[in-house]
């Protein structure tokens, strides 16, 4: 009883727009032209079929959350297929950099490469010192951080002061980019 009370309330907005051959009756003659409807009428019926129109789609969306619903491993395994399929793949990163070491894993920093907050970890070179350094190059070899524009002696005697820790590397354009802002913040 209660699936045909539901095949009835979502068959009946369908049925409602099946009209007949343009200018042709069911029994082959012309047809003739409808009696004009009054206003009133015509309101009263707009208001009638989006009530049904409304509660056929109500039936209509709970019954497919039902099936939904009990079909719910099913409907789990095809979205999960096909996000995987519609997936990008994995980025090819550059994992061959001989440099790697010297962009913050070690006491060794790479000029050229490293981000400025490889430059934490001695003290009194971060912000200022390493924002210079950072901001200019690429360089050819570590002695050309003393030439930066601005730098004053008191920079450039805390920059002598880790000389030792620094090295300089050919700028790559993976990391010499992205020396300033890296994209990683806490």
């Amino acid at each position: 009883m209660a699936r045909f009370l539901l095949a009835a309330l979502l068959f009946a907005p369908a049925a409602a727009y099946v009209v007949p051959g343009a200018g042709v009756s069911s029994t082959g003659r012309p047809a003739q032209p409808a009696p004009q409807m009054q206003l009133e009428q015509l309101e009263m019926e707009t208001e009638t079929s989006g009530v049904f129109g409304v509660l056929a789609t109500g039936f209509g969306v709970g019954a497919l959350m039902g099936w939904l619903n009990s079909k719910r491993q099913q409907v789990a395994a095809t979205a999960a297929a096909a996000t995987v399929a519609l997936a990008p793949g994995a980025a090819q990163a550059m994992v061959d950099y001989d440099g790697i070491k010297y962009l913050g894993g070690t006491d060794k920093v790479d000029i050229n490469n490293a981000n400025i907050q490889a430059y934490r970890q001695f003290p009194g070179m971060f912000p200022t010192v390493a924002g210079l350094i950072g901001t200019h190059g690429p360089y050819s070899q570590v002695s050309d951080i003393y030439n930066i524009p601005g730098m004053t002696d008191q920079l450039k005697n805390i920059a002598k002061k880790y000389e030792g820790n620094l090295v300089c590397l050919p700028a790559s354009p993976a990391y010499f980019i992205d020396r300033i802002n890296n994209g990683l913040y806490r």
